[in-house]
C-alpha cells in the first residue's frame, strides 16, 4: 500500500475528476466531454484488444445513443501517483436500458477500468486503459417511470444537449 503525501492529494483528486468527467461523457453521449479524458495517441481495451482511444470515444457515443438510458457508477479508486504518471484501479458498475425483442431489456455489468496517466503541466488525463469485466446481470427492465412513487420525479436524464445539466431545468 502507498502512503499519499500531502503533495499527492491535488493530483489525486484531479484523477478522480477526470475519471468522473469520463463517466459523464458516456452517459450524457457527450463527444467534448469524453474526447478530452485521453491524451493523444492514448489506447483503449475494452476486451477485443487495443485501439486508438479516440477513435473508439468516436464510435462508441452511436452505440450509446442507441440504448434507452445508461448509468455508470464509479466506486473504489485505488491511485498511485509518482513523477507525473499514475495508475489507478477503479470499480464501475455500468447500468443500460435497451430495447429488446420482448421489450425494454436491463444490462448491467460490474468491472474495474485499470488505467495508467499522465500529467503533462497541469493537466492528468488518459494514456491507456483497460476493461475488465467482473460480473454481468441482464433480463427484462425493471424501470418505472410513473404511478405513486414517480409521478412526482418529472426530470429525467436525457443525452446531450436535452439532459438537465445542460439546460439548467
Amino acid at each position: 500500500m502507498s502512503k499519499v503525501h500531502p503533495e499527492q492529494v491535488a493530483d489525486r483528486l484531479a484523477i478522480m475528476d477526470l475519471l468522473n468527467r469520463y463517466a459523464r461523457g458516456i452517459d450524457r453521449c457527450d463527444p467534448d466531454v469524453l474526447r478530452a479524458v485521453w491524451w493523444p495517441g492514448a489506447k483503449a481495451d475494452y476486451g477485443s484488444g487495443e485501439v486508438d482511444a479516440l477513435a473508439w470515444s468516436d464510435g462508441v457515443i452511436p452505440a450509446l445513443s442507441s440504448m434507452r438510458r445508461t448509468q455508470h457508477f464509479l466506486g473504489n479508486m485505488l491511485i498511485d501517483i509518482g513523477n507525473g504518471v499514475a495508475t489507478a484501479e477503479t470499480y464501475c458498475r455500468a447500468w443500460h436500458e435497451v430495447d429488446g425483442p420482448d421489450g425494454p431489456q436491463e444490462m448491467e455489468v460490474g468491472g474495474r477500468y485499470l488505467d495508467r496517466l499522465q500529467r503533462r503541466g497541469d493537466e492528468w488525463r488518459l494514456l491507456h486503459r483497460r476493461y475488465v469485466l467482473d460480473w454481468s446481470r441482464n433480463g427484462p427492465s425493471t424501470a418505472r417511470w410513473d404511478g405513486p412513487l414517480y409521478d412526482g420525479l418529472t426530470r429525467h436524464g436525457k443525452r446531450t444537449p436535452h439532459d438537465p445539466l445542460y439546460t439548467g431545468e
